[in-house]
């Protein structure tokens, strides 16, 4: 009866202990997931990024234009203050009437990210954005000094993320005969985790040109997967198609793909 009493015990238990690992080990997948996905998370990133814009609204001639992004993100003590550098290079090409297109570098942009004492499991960030007018042709770039502030929070959520980032820049020097900017961006962030490391996402970001009054905002709806790699590197791959809904004025873009790979590296390793 001890034989047979003690074997109708366990039966159940291993069944028990295999779905708390696996919930235990989806968890961590989860997690991953969230981390590659944080904009906040203290890494060392880099992102190459692409959007293609195959149609513009009310733009003469149809054309189109493609922005690669270089974007890397280093976390720094500095001053005994938790930090993160964040600097975009932009590689455009873009229409340049009557000649056709023109391809180069765009404007430098640089932020500083001071990480603020947490709320629960919010995080914030806030900090100084500089643009240096960098752009090899005045159709790449708007030829002016600017500065202005960044701020982004992000809420990790059981199924996923939630966070935004918003920035404001204006111009202080540059060209004298370029028109100012004054220039204000937000971009929610939502992603829903599915299962092996793929989810959904919509991160597009909605532009407001204070100076000329043209302003627009997409949305977005793509997927992506999460893969770890050797040595705790984690690479973030992504595409999201993002359809414009709403518009002031010309030269919005109609619709365009956001596409891009990202590689988080461990600090120290």
């Amino acid at each position: 009866m001890s034989a047979v009493g003690t074997g109708g015990f366990r039966a159940p238990a291993f069944p028990l202990l295999l779905a708390l690992a696996s919930s235990a080990g989806a968890q961590e997948t989860h997690d991953a997931v969230n981390e590659a996905n944080n904009p906040l998370t203290p890494k060392i990133t880099i992102n190459l990024q692409n959007y293609y814009i195959p149609s513009f609204i009310d733009t003469p001639g149809e054309p189109e234009a493609n922005q690669f992004l270089l974007r890397g993100l280093i976390p720094s003590d500095m001053f005994g203050l938790p930090q993160l550098f964040r600097f975009t290079l932009p590689i455009a090409t873009s229409p340049d009437v009557p000649s056709g297109y023109v391809t180069g570098l765009g404007d430098f942009t640089l932020m500083d990210l001071f990480i603020l004492p947490k709320h629960g499991d919010v995080t914030l960030g806030a900090g100084p954005l500089l643009v240096v007018p960098t752009a090899t042709d005045e159709s790449l770039g708007s030829g002016k000094w600017q500065i202005g502030a960044a701020g982004v929070v992000v809420a990790p959520q059981r199924w996923g993320l939630l966070g935004a980032l918003a920035t404001y820049q204006t111009s202080f020097a540059g060209v004298d005969d370029r028109e100012d900017v004054n220039l204000l961006t937000f971009q929610p962030i939502l992603n829903i985790n599915l299962s092996d490391g793929w989810y959904l996402r919509s991160s597009a970001t909605w532009t407001f040109n204070l100076e000329s009054g043209n302003s627009y905002i997409p949305v977005g709806a793509g997927v992506g997967k999460v893969f770890q790699l050797d040595k705790g590197v984690t690479m973030n791959a992504f595409v999201e198609p993002q359809y414009t809904v709403w518009h002031d004025g010309p030269g919005a873009p109609r619709w365009q793909i956001f596409a891009g790979v990202n590689f988080q590296f461990p600090v120290g390793r």
